[in-house]
């Protein structure tokens, strides 16, 4: 049997949210095409950047009021990839 994509198991994510690279790029193999977190910082450089993390930040606050429990807990992937973007 076939091992699932890197991004679904724990090899591909990163431990402080969302993907790594290696995540990534299974993820990539698959049709996505996914850009690794922007970083308030960087956004500062970028505007494009900072659309990319101001769409995200938006979206994610909105899966933090259709999951209570996951927003309410500091470990989760949910909080984690926020943390990552700098929301």
């Amino acid at each position: 049997m076939a091992k699932s994509p890197a991004w679904q198991r724990k090899e591909g994510q990163n431990p402080n949210g969302g993907l790594n690279a290696k995540g990534r790029a299974s993820a990539k193999a698959q049709g996505s095409n996914l850009k690794p977190p922007v970083k308030s910082a960087e956004a500062k450089k970028s505007p494009a950047a900072a659309a990319r993390r101001k769409s995200y930040c938006a979206r994610s606050a909105g899966q933090a009021k259709m999951f209570p429990k996951a927003a309410k807990d500091p470990n989760s992937r949910l909080n984690k990839a926020r943390r990552a973007w700098d929301c």
